[in-house]
């Protein structure tokens, strides 16, 4: 028995021990990682960053590409530099620049490396490479500069920067690390996951003193860094380009859109600069003064700024009223009894008419009825069902709420219902009085220019829109998200649209919008002017062309310029021109919007004014803004 039990227990033990020496064989002879981590003295771990996708107009113009430059690298235990001056000298950094550095490197990691210098071209780079043998601890890595085709688009675009403290911790998965560059606002930002690529790994040998002595195992544990996937946007470049040098010297918004896909033809955030200034090396000092400058270059107007739709939201108005079967495309109204006044001209008989004149009674007879859906007879309180049912009919149009679009911070402006008015005044303490403002566009309603160059999209579209969008296709197989292909209804019957839109036509051709006007092609828009509680009026204008195929909406917001007519409505009309025809035949209008400057109108206060003679970042100016874009196939083979 006892025998027995010895025969186990030595048993026990060599299934043990038989149980180690497979273990360490194992990792010592089979398992490739292990033998990778015991040679770390010899063996080195490089990490490739790959390209970000290109960026494409519409036209297969390339707008954003990459271009190769290196980083110099430092590991601070390593460091060893002699002659600080020279190293500077070398480098064509001044000495606190150098102490600056090597701190920040220290306190990151005295054994790691990290970013000392970046993006040096390969000029820079071949004519430094040979002397920065002699300094140990530093060391070059490939890398590359987003680049610019054209001066435009900055906002729009966006920019990528070293991905902050904060990024790299709330990250759900670990790709990112300190130093990484990332998609900070913009087409970037939203397309990030899509642009980065993925990272390739090599294993590499060197020897103790640093010098690459080939790839470990032939390559055989390496993994190709894969590019990022090509953006396709909808965007025309020459006619953005067009558009930018309209709204020099002018502060506002342009947006174009394509009404039968939804893709954004055209989008400028005036003023602008320079994307290039913010893909170099002295980001930090660039990004400061744009932050700085009192004309809010970094502000992405045409889906972030809120305005007051004036006139303009008279369109939507008339739909309504149509939808709801309170007017008829002949009902007339006179001017009487009305608290708002009206341009100069006779009693308005149809809604054409009323379109055609922005006749303010009008529109305030029509939301009225509306309101208390034709039961007119005492109006002293306000119907909180007829507010509703507005409401309902109004947000169908996008208004009041976000519509999708592919760029970041888009803002959701304001559309006031019973729920608001209730909170201003009291539950049902408000009567008419206190809302009809909104009839003509005026008080609490508050939209962005992206929405109205929406709405225009939808009444070219005889009623209905797709979400507006920069990108239509990702990668070579271009795919598209399926909400931008789904098609939204407003709510509002075809036939209701023909009286609108000829009034629209009638206000190009002969009303308040006739400055929009193309030679020999049938336009039709309408104009607003947005009341602005510092300085003049804002000038609006939306419309499309041609009127009875349309090709182009567009809404153009031009802040402190007064009147719709005045400068919207000229600016919408070339641009429309350059699109359809590409060219221009009214070149004295041309002329004139180019030469219009309205900076001096804005609204600034002293502190801002001193800030304008400070060293600010210059913003986009005419010379840069017509500059043409080169057509650039493969950027890399130049």
């Amino acid at each position: 028995m006892l025998e027995n039990r010895r025969f186990v227990i030595i048993g026990f033990f060599a299934v043990i021990g038989l149980i180690y020496l497979s273990r360490l064989f194992y990792l010592q002879v089979l398992d490739e990682s292990y033998s990778i981590v015991s040679s770390s003295n010899s063996i080195k771990r490089v990490i490739e960053i790959p390209f970000r996708g290109q960026i494409y107009d519409r036209t297969g113009k390339l707008i954003v590409y990459n271009t190769p430059v290196y980083d110099l690298l430092v590991t601070p235990s390593k460091a060893r530099v002699e002659d600080t001056l020279r190293f500077c000298s070398v480098l064509g950094i001044e000495r606190r620049d150098f102490d600056s550095l090597m701190t920040a490197a220290s306190v990151y990691s005295r054994n790691k490396p990290s970013i000392f210098l970046r993006q040096l071209s390969k000029e820079d780079f071949a004519s430094i490479q040979d002397v920065m043998v002699d300094y140990s601890g530093f060391q070059f890595a490939k890398s590359s500069l987003r680049t610019y085709t054209a001066p435009t688009l900055a906002n729009t675009l966006g920019y990528v920067s070293e991905i902050t403290k904060g990024q790299l911790e709330k990250q759900e998965e670990p790709y990112y690390r300190q130093s990484d560059y990332i998609g900070q606002s913009g087409v970037e930002k939203i397309y990030e996951n899509e642009l980065r690529g993925k990272r390739g790994t090599k294993f590499i040998m060197q020897n103790v003193a640093g010098v690459y002595k080939g790839p470990w195992k032939g390559g055989e544990l390496d993994t190709m860094a894969v590019a990022g996937a090509n953006l396709y946007s909808g965007i025309d470049l020459e006619v953005q380009q067009y558009a930018d040098s309209l709204m020099v010297n002018k502060v506002g918004s342009v947006v174009a859109i394509e009404p039968s896909t939804g893709q954004i033809l055209t989008m400028v955030s005036a003023p602008t600069y320079d994307p290039n200034i913010l893909a170099s090396r002295f980001f930090s000092k660039n990004y400061t003064k744009l932050v700085r400058n009192p004309y809010k270059p970094l502000f992405n107007r045409p889906v972030m700024a809120s305005y007051r739709p004036g006139s303009t939201f008279k369109l939507i108005q008339a739909l309504v009223g149509l939808q709801e079967g309170v007017v008829t495309p002949g009902t007339g109204f006179s001017h009487a009894n009305c608290p708002v006044g009206c341009h100069n001209h006779a009693a308005t008989t149809s809604i054409a008419l009323g379109v055609t004149h922005s006749c303010n009674p009008y529109f305030y007879h029509l939301f009225r009825r509306v309101i208390y859906n034709n039961k007119i007879s005492n109006t002293f309180k306000a119907s909180a069902a007829g507010l509703e049912d507005w409401h309902s009919r109004v947000s169908k149009f996008g208004i009041g709420q976000q519509l999708g679009i592919d760029l970041p911070s888009e803002r959701k402006g304001n559309l006031p219902d019973k729920k608001y008015y209730d909170k201003i005044y009291g539950e049902n303490a408000w009567k008419f009085s206190n809302i009809y403002s909104i009839s003509i566009g005026e008080g609490e309603i508050l939209i962005t220019p992206l929405k109205m160059a929406n709405v225009a999209a939808i009444i070219a579209n005889r009623g209905y829109f797709y979400t507006p969008h920069v990108i239509h296709g990702v990668g070579d197989q271009k795919k598209l998200d399926p909400m931008y292909t789904t098609r939204h209804e407003s709510g509002v019957s075809m036939q209701h649209f023909s009286p609108v839109i000829e009034g629209m036509i009638g206000a190009v051709e002969a009303g308040t919008a006739k400055n929009a006007r193309i030679q020999d092609m049938v336009v039709a828009g309408k104009t607003g002017t947005s009341q602005n509680k510092k300085g003049d009026d804002h000038s609006i204008f939306i419309g499309f062309a041609p009127a009875d195929n349309p090709k182009i909406a567009i809404a153009v917001f031009v802040e402190n310029a007064g009147f719709g007519g005045s400068a919207a409505a000229p600016i919408a009309g070339l641009i429309m021109e350059k699109y359809l025809r590409r060219k221009i035949t009214n070149l004295a209008m041309e002329k004139r919007m180019k030469e219009t400057n309205l900076m001096s109108k804005v609204v600034l206060t002293d502190q801002q004014r001193s800030l304008l003679k400070s060293d600010t970042v210059k913003l986009l100016k005419p010379d840069t803004a017509k500059k043409k874009a080169p057509v650039i196939v493969n950027p890399l083979k130049k």
